[in-house]
């Protein structure tokens, strides 16, 4: 099989990818709304389509974060952007442990552990964008 080097055949082949992605998610969401409705949240959270589902949508978010990063106008300080957004998230991350503390049948403990779950979730994606950002000022020296 020949490697395609025309850029018009290219962009087709990548235009019908994204169609061809866009009626997947669609029958997966139809299969997850379909198990929601007749088993509730939890039946459609058994079916394997919500892993596959959540995957896709996990891996899809991590690409256009680097499509993103590629995109802007002007170079941003990977360093001050990193403090800026671990700042914001912790901010976000006392807030929601504090209302899970103070919420009935939760207590400090739960609101701790949830806020750490959090943080955790939210700096993965924050160094993933400082990593692209280090290489892209790298690769501009």
């Amino acid at each position: 099989m020949k490697k395609i080097t025309d850029e018009r055949l290219i962009f087709k082949n990548l235009q019908n990818i994204k169609v061809t992605y866009i009626v997947q998610t669609i029958g997966i969401l139809s299969i997850l709304g379909y198990e929601f409705v007749q088993g509730g949240l939890e039946g459609m959270r058994q079916n394997p389509l919500w892993l596959v589902f959540i995957l896709t949508s996990v891996v899809y978010s991590y690409l256009s974060m680097s499509v993103s990063i590629d995109h802007e106008e002007k170079i941003k300080n990977p360093k001050k952007s990193l403090i800026i957004s671990v700042g914001i998230l912790f901010l976000i991350v006392l807030v929601i442990g504090f209302l899970t503390a103070i919420t009935p049948n939760f207590g400090w403990l739960d609101g701790l552990f949830f806020g750490a779950i959090i943080f955790i979730c939210g700096f993965i994606p924050c160094y993933y964008i400082f990593r692209i950002r280090l290489k892209q000022e790298e690769d501009i020296e």
